[in-house]
């Protein structure tokens, strides 16, 4: 156990200490500062804090799904590309630990970047529209249901972790299964920017086999007000065949990878 810890903690130095760690925090504060400035600016501090919180949220979190695959896809690929994968396989740790380590470590920056991208929402928002605005705003965000503004928040922001677990597996498995990072990021980017969008419009036809294809559950915020969405699945339904994929693609990353030849 304690040699796997160790695994994880390597991974996690690689991806921590990369000077791109700074770039995409950086781009995530500016953007938040920037934006919750300029609403601040035109609104005069009028429109409720969790408003325009769970605003931002919805326009800006792609980002932090962007900047996990861009990790996740180059924690393997960039292994192959320079040759450093034949280092790792000659110590005395197996092909499933040295993945799941590289998986792990993925997930908990994904984690990372998501913790830090709502904690940034938080403290820049309070700052402006509560400490800086004159009180008047109304709490709109959560009038349709039973829960406080903050609980609807974070329920909908865990709901969007999940898709981001789902697109980082997704991209992990790709530049495993062929070893390119660039192909990861192009998938994660057409899954998050055209897909997406598309399949909640396939979502509404009547056939039953669109009820299983991947993409039309990887929005899950649809049940942040309730466990039946207003096309009819529900949240266990969706959850399931999330569930199903994701041992699919998990298998498929482990046998692919366990079975690769390095020699070359």
């Amino acid at each position: 156990m304690v040699d796997f810890l160790n695994l994880i903690r390597n991974e996690n130095m690689k991806m921590f200490r990369a000077p791109r760690l700074f770039v995409m925090l950086g781009i995530v504060l500016a953007l938040v500062i920037a934006i919750s400035s300029v609403w601040f600016t035109v609104d005069k501090g009028q429109t409720a804090m969790w408003e325009v919180i769970i605003t931002e949220t919805m326009f800006l979190y792609w980002i932090v799904t962007i900047f996990a695959v861009i990790v996740a896809s180059g924690t393997v690929a960039e292994e192959f590309s320079t040759g450093t994968i034949k280092l790792l396989l000659i110590r005395p740790w197996n092909r499933s630990k040295i993945l799941l380590s590289k998986y792990i470590s993925s997930l908990l920056f994904a984690l990372f970047f998501a913790i830090v991208f709502l904690a940034s929402l938080l403290l820049v928002n309070w700052i402006f529209f509560d400490l800086l605005g004159n009180g008047e705003s109304v709490e709109r965000l959560s009038q349709f249901t039973s829960m406080s503004n903050s609980e609807y928040m974070f329920k909908y922001y865990g709901l969007l972790f999940l898709n981001t677990v789902m697109t980082v597996t997704i991209s992990f498995m790709l530049s495993t299964v062929f070893r390119s990072s660039v192909l990861a990021i192009a998938m994660a980017l057409f899954i998050e920017i055209v897909v997406n969008n598309l399949m909640q419009l396939l979502a509404f036809v009547k056939y039953k086999w669109i009820d299983y294809v991947l993409f039309v559950h990887l929005d899950l915020t649809k049940f942040v007000g309730g466990n039946v969405a207003s096309d009819g699945k529900t949240l266990g339904f969706s959850l399931s065949v999330l569930g199903v994929y994701y041992v699919i693609f998990i298998a498929l990353t482990w046998i692919i990878f366990n079975k690769r030849d390095v020699a070359s």
